[in-house]
Parts: C-alpha cells; sequence; structure tokens
C-alpha cells in the first residue's frame, strides 16, 4: 500500500492531466466544481481577495503578520509554491498536513474528471474545502494569474487589494496595460471596499471607472494613502494615520509599497480589527516571504563562494521586477553579479536589459528540471540583444564556482529571474 505522502504526490500528478491544457479562462468549471462539492466557497472565514502583477504574494505576507501580531487565526492561499505543495495551502498559519491535503484532493478528483477541470481549478476547490472545517479570523486569497476570470474569483470578500500591475501573461489578460488592469479589476464587487496600490498610469482609471461602476470605495495609493522612503525603513501617511520609522523585514524599498499596502488594508478594517502602534511595527517586522531579496547562508550554494561574498535569491520574473531589482543593485556599494535562468514564455530581452551598467556580470543558465524554462543560449542572445554582455553557465554551481575562482570578494551573488528557478534552488538547501 501507498504511503500517504506517495499517494498524494500521485494525486496531484493525475489532476496536472485531467485538462488537456494547463489554463483554461472562465468560471464555468470552477462554479460547477464547488456546486458538486457543497459550496465551501460560502463557508470561508472574512476574506482579503489580491489580485495584481508584482507584490501580491509580498504584501499577502505583510498582512498574514499584521494579522498575527493582532492574535488572529489566519489561513492563507498562495501560489505557486516553491518546494511543496503545500506552501500554497496555509491553516491557521501552518502548511497544511498531508492528511487533510489528501483527502480533500480526493474529494475533488471525480468531479474534476467530470468537468476537465484545470490542475489550479481543482486545487483551489480543495482550498476552500480545507479552509471551510477549520474555523479562523480571516483568509487572506491570492488570485492565480488574473482575477475576472481567476478560480478565487467566485467569493464575497471583506476587501479587495490590487498590487502594481504591469505586462505578464499577454497571451491571456491582453496585450495593453488597460486590459490587464480590466482583467485584474474584475475582482472588485459591489460595495466591497478595494486598496489600490500604484499603478502606471494607463490603468489607473480602469480601477477608478470599475469602482465607480460598482459603488465601491477605492483607497487608491497617492489619493488616499502614501508611503515615503526613510533614512532606514518608511513612513506611512494617510488622512488618518501617520507612522513613522516602519522597518519591514523583507528587502529592498520596492517592500515599502507592499508593507504600505498592507497597512491600507487593515486601515479600512480598523472597525472589525483595530491594530496599534506596536502590532504594526511587530508584524512588520516578522513577515516572511522566501525568494523575495532573500538573502541565503549556511547552503551548499554559499559553501561554493569565499568568504565575504553574500548569496541572494529572487524570483521576479518581468520587467517591473527587474526594475526593482536594478534599483537595490544601484544601492548595493559592492559589485552584484547577476546569474538568471527564466521561463521560455517571458520576456527576456525586457528583464535582461534592465541590468545594464549596474551588474558587474550576467550569466544566464537553463533552469534544472524544469521542461517550460528558456535555453541558456536563449538568453544570452536576448542580453546580448538588449546590449548587456553575458555568458552561458552549464549549472548555478558551475556559476557560482566560476565567481569564486575570477572575483575577489567582497561582493554580491544575485540569483534570479524565475520561482521554478527559486524552487529548485530552495530544495537544494532543504
Amino acid at each position: 500500500m501507498l504511503e500517504p505522502s506517495d499517494r498524494l504526490n500521485a494525486l496531484l500528478s493525475q489532476l496536472q492531466h485531467v485538462s488537456p491544457q494547463a489554463i483554461v479562462m472562465g468560471l464555468e468549471r470552477i462554479e460547477a466544481l464547488c456546486a458538486a462539492l457543497g459550496h465551501p466557497e460560502h463557508r470561508l472565514p472574512p476574506i482579503i481577495h489580491l489580485a495584481g502583477t508584482n507584490g501580491k504574494g509580498s504584501t499577502s505576507a505583510f498582512l498574514h503578520a499584521l494579522a498575527e501580531a493582532h492574535g488572529l487565526t489566519v489561513h492563507r492561499y498562495t501560489s505557486p509554491h516553491l518546494v511543496r505543495f503545500h506552501e500554497r495551502i496555509m491553516i491557521a498559519g501552518s502548511d497544511i498536513s498531508d492528511d487533510a491535503l489528501l483527502r480533500h484532493l480526493e474529494a475533488v478528483m471525480p468531479h474534476a474528471h467530470a468537468l476537465g477541470a484545470t490542475f489550479f481549478e481543482s486545487t483551489t476547490v480543495a482550498a476552500y474545502l480545507a479552509f471551510a472545517e477549520t474555523p479562523a479570523d480571516l483568509l487572506i486569497l491570492e488570485t492565480g494569474m488574473g482575477g475576472r476570470l481567476d478560480a478565487t474569483n467566485v467569493v464575497t470578500p471583506i476587501l479587495s487589494a490590487i498590487t502594481p500591475i504591469s505586462f505578464d501573461h499577454q497571451a491571456f489578460l491582453g496585450t495593453t496595460l488597460e486590459a490587464i488592469a480590466g482583467e485584474k479589476a474584475g475582482i472588485m464587487k459591489p460595495g466591497v471596499p478595494c486598496v489600490l496600490g500604484p499603478q502606471p498610469a494607463p490603468a489607473e482609471p480602469v480601477f477608478r471607472q470599475r469602482a465607480l461602476s460598482l459603488g465601491c470605495h477605492l483607497y487608491a495609493y497617492e489619493r488616499d494613502w502614501r508611503i515615503e522612503p526613510e533614512a532606514e525603513g518608511f513612513s506611512y501617511i494617510s488622512d488618518a494615520c501617520w507612522l513613522d520609522g516602519l522597518v519591514p523585514s523583507l528587502v529592498g524599498e520596492h517592500q515599502y509599497v507592499n508593507a504600505g499596502t498592507a497597512l491600507a488594508c487593515f486601515e479600512l478594517l480598523q472597525e472589525r480589527w483595530c491594530l496599534d502602534e506596536a502590532q504594526i511595527r511587530d508584524g512588520l517586522r516578522k513577515a516572511v516571504w522566501p525568494a523575495r531579496l532573500q538573502r541565503l547562508e549556511g547552503t551548499a550554494w554559499n559553501a561554493a563562494l569565499p568568504e565575504g561574498a553574500t548569496l541572494w535569491l529572487d524570483g521576479g520574473h518581468n520587467e517591473s521586477a527587474a526594475v526593482m531589482l536594478r534599483g537595490w543593485i544601484a544601492s548595493r556599494r559592492r559589485p552584484v553579479h547577476v546569474i538568471c535562468g527564466m521561463l521560455a514564455d517571458k520576456d527576456h530581452a525586457a528583464f535582461l536589459a534592465r541590468f545594464d551598467q549596474v551588474a558587474a556580470s550576467v550569466q544566464c543558465l537553463t533552469i534544472p528540471e524544469t521542461p517550460s524554462s528558456a535555453a541558456a543560449e536563449a538568453l544570452v542572445a536576448a542580453a546580448q540583444k538588449s546590449g548587456v554582455r553575458a555568458e552561458m553557465a552549464e549549472n548555478l554551481m558551475m556559476a557560482l564556482q566560476a565567481l569564486s575562482k575570477s572575483e575577489h570578494a567582497p561582493y554580491d551573488v544575485l540569483i534570479c529571474g524565475s520561482l521554478y528557478l527559486a524552487g529548485y534552488v530552495l530544495r537544494g538547501v532543504c
């Protein structure tokens, strides 16, 4: 007889092949799945629903940490995972257990087959079943890709939030920022307030019009709330609140906006959950979100580098993420060497172009164990097309060893370009 973990892995593998396509737009299948399983989406704790292109995961991490600092019991749904599927479904602050995940996936499986559901639709309903059976004060629910037709968009939240959007998944969400904004704005609900993070100029009118048509309060960056960087940390400022000297746990100035978005959410929910200043500072210091400018220490990857070299990991994979990484590199006071791997469907040239004149070197590799990875040769060609000198690396360890032989510490190494690459790195850590 198979062990529970083996049965679970087999079931997850089977669910990946139920639908002939990994992504199928529309809510018909998820609505039918929910109906077949007794509508678990109607029995969930109060929900904050998150959409966006960049910063969505970090914002959810700050929301989670702030809520727990207040003593709340929190469920959280995120994707994709980095090391284990269980990371996607957090029950009362901990990854879902093997037994619970297996039980809920087995309940979903026959209906998924009957409906031809996608992997994300099937696993989202399994998450709803898990969240519905365990009481909690709050569920932080991230969309998978878009918003309007996302499998998470069958709920009615107490609050929605939209982090900055940019170009990504254009084949499904549209080729203009206005079209992408329209898809993300689809999570907004009549009468439900929405926190809006900073947006590119073409996108903001789309969100404003959507809020107006639905009669929901739009709490928008710069108009209603803002952040101001300080020498260390940032200030959060609104008409009703001014907090300075806030220092989040996650690295990089772009995290100030994500932390600020989480604070804006709790400001709108202050009648339900009123956080005091000490709880806010404590929560921001305790947020955890791997592969977002995560400093790696004590790993086999670190052992390949000389003393004085620091290793960083980031899963950002689009141009906006590269802009943030460029700012971080420029802020460092020593050389930063970039090692990059990306999926084949990403805009390689736009991402790699942002390292021009700031990265001390760029090495490109094929992501191991990832059939959808871009070839290292293609990344090198894209980098050169963007005017960035890049070299091909046979694998990650050889890339690190090459730096160890050719460069004198101190310096930083940034591994970036894909959450799949980040997962590979962290599995090596584990």
